[in-house]
């Protein structure tokens, strides 16, 4: 058996999910009539306490048509420099939106209301228009690490004060609301707009929700049409997120401790060198001689173990429902060997 370590995004749908997935029923969602469409939508909602939400193929997407509701072309959007929208997106704020972004170095991909004050454009005609801020909880790229609510409460403040919008990429947001003891509709009462994955630690084949006032999704509905993303019977793949948020979202808790039990491991070892600190389940760390990213890779591999280089100098690896306890234990016996 393969323990997949790259991502939370190859996980595959449990026995429970697909039946619930198989005995859905469905309708036409561009119509809006797909039954479990609708009530996941209305789930969503009502768990973050906003007014609406539309349900998407990907995070891609729904972060994409955030920014094109919230802008429009020429204007400027702020977000961190290691940010999913600004390097993992294909160039799609340009793309799709015509905006241009400024992106500023915070702490492992979070900002500051600080920060966000400092690089607000000015209303100078010569400069682009500041419009909106988009946060990212947890962060990818900065080793799942969570934002404390209070710094959200100031960045909203800073917002508010300068009439910018405020979107939250929330993809692993059920991550960090575990992790910090939060609930959803702390975040509902400070975002504009926000952006869920099912997909990654909940566990679904495919979605996302972007979620906000009903006129605001009215518009992304439009948007998603555009951007080819209307599907059909798609009742079929909400099922598997209705399942998800009733079932997948306490149990996080277990990838959070195997991803601290891995770091643990790896600090014992000299060929390992900074590991940013686990706060959710992502472990990223650098690599020193007698490996690269690239050779310690190969040799996970040949144990059965997939793990990821994502820079000339670190490896990611990312715990999830898939990967047993039993499998965690098998990863730390072969770090403990090398």
């Amino acid at each position: 058996m393969i323990t997949d370590l790259r991502s939370d995004t190859f996980t595959k749908p449990s026995a429970g999910m697909l039946q619930a997935m198989f005995t859905a029923v469905v309708g036409d969602d561009v119509f809006g009539e797909d039954p479990t469409v609708n009530k996941l939508e209305a789930m969503a909602a009502d768990l973050f306490g906003m007014e609406s939400a539309v349900f998407c193929p990907s995070g891609t997407m729904t972060n994409q048509i955030a920014i094109k509701c919230h802008t429009q072309p020429g204007d400027e959007v702020i977000c961190e420099k290691l940010s999913h929208v600004y390097i993992y997106e294909g160039g799609g704020i340009a793309f799709n939106s015509g905006c241009q972004v400024k992106t500023i170095d915070g702490d492992r991909g979070r900002l500051t209301a600080n920060y966000i004050a400092q690089n607000i454009n000015s209303k100078d005609i010569h400069k682009a228009n500041t419009s909106l801020v988009c946060l990212e909880n947890t962060t990818n790229r900065g080793g799942g690490a969570c934002y404390e609510f209070a710094e959200i409460e100031l960045v909203r403040d800073v917002c508010l004060q300068n009439n910018l919008k405020l979107h939250l990429d929330g993809a692993r947001l059920w991550n960090a609301l575990i992790a910090k003891g939060e609930t959803a509709k702390q975040y509902g009462e400070i975002f504009d707009s926000i952006s869920i994955c099912l997909s990654k630690g909940l566990g679904t084949p495919v979605g996302s929700l972007l979620l906000g006032n009903k006129t605001y999704i009215q518009k992304a509905r439009r948007i998603r049409k555009v951007f080819g993303g209307g599907m059909r019977q798609a009742g079929y793949l909400a099922a598997a997120g209705i399942f998800a948020l009733e079932n997948n979202i306490s149990r996080l808790q277990y990838d959070h401790d195997n991803a601290k039990k891995i770091a643990a491991a790896l600090s014992a070892k000299s060929f390992v060198g900074e590991i940013l600190p686990v706060e959710t389940n992502i472990v990223i760390f650098k690599v020193f001689s007698p490996y690269t990213p690239e050779s310690f890779s190969a040799l996970m591999e040949e144990h059965s173990i997939s793990v990821m280089a994502i820079s000339a100098t670190q490896v990611r690896m990312v715990t999830h429902l898939d990967v047993s306890n039993e499998q965690v234990d098998k990863l730390v016996s072969l770090l403990n060997s090398l």
